[in-house]
């Protein structure tokens, strides 16, 4: 399930009494009040402070209840504590079995909360700062697509472009005199003469993989653009090499949000947010 439906459950949720623990933690490593494992006592702390308000209202099934969610939270942070990101949200409780949990790699405000529904207010700010969005990353290998929201990575996909080349490569004989997608290409399959093979021959090589390549992008574009209804993005985000980015940005309906000329194509998607979304900052 995307976090977009996920959200909406959330926001419908409710019980009769209190039963929902709601834990946003700051895990981020470049923050001094996080650093050096003092999240660790900052978990403890939020949650031994809730659980010592509960012991004064005296309310045994609340009491129980929470103790076992509390054990449950305390074991799923520690059993993924060396796989920790910026920041850890985890809403849990008995009722219709509710068990969320997202390590983000954005900036958390560290704050614990016992209620009858989720409390969503840090959600909501961090949705205004990191949008339901689509990174594309298109290139000659052809698209990666992001699809993200809060930090979050809800979806990896990728398209391969298809030049069509090669039975045309076996007709023609121009394969062993340019190349296509190696160290000295262009953007759009520039060659680079390595035989003796004719220049008209490479031109005509190189002509239909940008024409190829042109009508790849119109064709995914008209699927992102479904995507973005379909999934809710507010934005979409353009990462690629100047060419490719730009020729990828002008076949969209949608003008995008930001267009980072950069090459992230085999990069974590992490470090893509970080870059996307940092230079937006």
């Amino acid at each position: 399930m995307i976090l977009y439906n996920e959200i909406q459950e959330l926001k419908n949720f409710n019980c009769e009494e209190r039963c929902v623990l709601s834990v946003y933690l700051n895990t981020n490593p470049a923050d001094l009040n996080a650093q050096n494992g003092a999240w660790r006592i900052h978990l403890k702390n939020g949650l031994k402070r809730l659980e010592e308000y509960l012991t004064a209202s005296q309310n045994e099934k609340e009491i129980n209840t929470y103790k076992k969610l509390k054990k449950k939270v305390e074991r799923e942070i520690m059993d993924h504590q060396n796989d920790l990101h910026k920041g850890v949200i985890i809403f849990a409780s008995p009722h219709e079995d509710l068990w969320f949990v997202h390590y983000v790699q954005v900036p958390v405000k560290t704050s614990f909360h016992w209620e009858a529904t989720p409390v969503l207010d840090e959600l909501r700010y961090m949705y205004k700062a990191y949008p339901y969005a689509g990174v594309i990353l298109p290139s000659l290998k052809g698209i990666r697509i992001l699809d993200t929201s809060m930090g979050i990575i809800n979806e990896e996909i990728f398209h391969e472009f298809d030049s069509g080349l090669d039975f045309w490569n076996e007709q023609k004989g121009v394969h062993s005199g340019v190349s296509t997608a190696g160290g000295n290409t262009g953007a759009f399959g520039g060659a680079s003469h390595v035989g003796g093979n004719s220049g008209s021959a490479a031109d005509d090589f190189n002509w239909r993989i940008k024409e190829n390549l042109e009508r790849f992008y119109k064709e995914k574009a008209n699927e992102i653009e479904k995507m973005k209804k379909e999934r809710h993005w507010d934005e979409i985000h353009i990462v690629g090499e100047a060419e490719h980015a730009k020729a990828f940005s002008k076949v969209l309906s949608t003008k995008p949000a930001s267009c980072l000329t950069k090459n992230l194509t085999n990069s974590s998607p992490s470090q893509i947010l970080h870059e996307v979304f940092e230079n937006l900052a």
